[in-house]
């Protein structure tokens, strides 16, 4: 037993010992914030602990070199009078205020070792901080409007980017949500596409609005918009055309096939006879019964109908500002009306579970050609948007 307190004692004391080796190897190597981090989650932990005092002084000296370092970096900073550096010089004032916030609500900290509580020098940072903050702000406007002046699509989107930095910082700074908005727009490829029809078949308008609905397409993308038709103000970009080159539709065809059913069904029961012709009992005294069969046949004349339309055509990607052709696929797809139903002379019960079905089934109407492209819309629009979903414009 007691080894295994002996045992027990050295693994903490071990433990204990690699984490104050740890924390300082991490000031040794500069870096302060990490040790200070480390240092400051086990002073929450337990007072009583045996690596409590060390870290208090690994604390100190890791908070004084951290400060002076952060303190240090902005007075080289300040003195380049650089408004690139305005960010810096911000985020570290940040730095030292979130120092101060992580050790303030251990204080105080008793050394036994040093024999005194812990030094940390706390400074009020909040001009210096709104200070920096006014500065970095105003850089980044400034940095904003550069770009904005540049006037190409990538430059305004850097502008807008660095707007949405500026609004995480200020919020409702200036005329920036308007800002926003203008290079939001400026920043945008705006891409026209149209459905062309160069086959001597009428494409439903039904489908065509369909195929141009791009709310159903799933193809939101913040730098980029479809439009069906041309809106005043708008310079496009690039232009997408689903053009319809080849539609054939089969005749409207009727075919018959007869086949001829046979089963064997259970038609009644019979009294179970001995070779004299008696009839058979149980133990108990009861006429023991078997089933009889017969046999039955039936003629299942099975009428099909069946109509076909083909679609083919290409997705071609133009370059508007060029007014040139940059890419193009190919698009086609097949639709299949098809209606079976059945007759039948004869029994039944000689029927299949399939005949049954179709006997079920009559005569439809054959859809005309226009409803057969409708019917064929549904996958031309899904590879459509897989060829929009597949390809950017650019």
């Amino acid at each position: 037993m007691k080894a295994f307190y002996l045992l027990l004692f050295v693994t903490f004391f071990s433990i204990s010992c690699n984490s104050v080796k740890r924390t300082q190897k991490l000031v040794s190597r500069g870096d302060y914030d990490q040790a200070i981090s480390l240092a400051t989650k086990k002073l929450k932990k337990d007072k009583n602990a045996k690596e409590y005092d060390a870290h208090i002084r690994i604390l100190e000296e890791a908070y004084l070199k951290a400060n002076e370092e952060d303190l240090r970096r902005i007075s080289f900073l300040t003195k380049r009078n650089n408004l690139q550096n305005a960010k810096e010089i911000y985020y570290t004032y940040l730095d030292l205020e979130a120092r101060q916030k992580l050790i303030r609500p251990l204080l105080p900290l008793y050394s036994k070792e040093m024999g005194r509580n812990a030094n940390f020098v706390f400074s009020d940072f909040s001009g210096d901080l709104l200070k920096s903050k006014d500065a970095y702000v105003k850089s980044l406007y400034e940095e904003a409007e550069v770009y904005g002046k540049l006037n190409t699509k990538s430059d305004f989107r850097s502008a807008y980017n660095i707007l949405c930095e500026l609004e995480e910082v200020q919020p409702h700074y200036k005329n920036v949500d308007q800002l926003k908005q203008d290079y939001h727009f400026q920043g945008m490829d705006f891409v026209l596409v149209r459905v062309n029809n160069h086959t001597n078949q009428m494409i439903p308008l039904r489908l065509e609005r369909d195929l141009l609905d791009f709310n159903t397409y799933d193809l939101d993308d913040f730098w980029t918009e479809y439009h069906n038709k041309k809106e005043m103000g708008i310079n496009y970009d690039a232009g997408i055309n689903l053009n319809f080159q080849n539609i054939q539709i089969s005749p409207e065809r009727i075919s018959e096939k007869q086949y001829t059913r046979k089963a064997s069904v259970k038609d009644g029961t019979d009294y179970r006879r001995d070779r004299r012709g008696n009839i058979v009992k149980d133990s108990l005294g009861n006429p023991i019964t078997v089933d009889r069969f017969k046999d039955v046949t039936a003629t299942v004349t099975i009428t099909t109908q069946e109509k076909k339309v083909f679609v083919g055509g290409t997705v071609v990607y133009i370059d508007l500002r060029r007014n040139r052709e940059v890419n193009s696929f190919p698009l086609s797809t097949e639709f299949i009306f098809q209606n079976s139903f059945a007759k039948y002379r004869g029994d039944q019960r000689a029927l299949t579970i399939e005949d049954k079905q179709m006997t079920g089934n009559r005569f439809v109407p054959f859809p005309n050609n226009e409803q057969m492209v409708f019917d064929a819309g549904t996958d031309i629009k899904a590879r459509f948007k897989q060829i929009l979903s597949d390809n950017s414009v650019y």
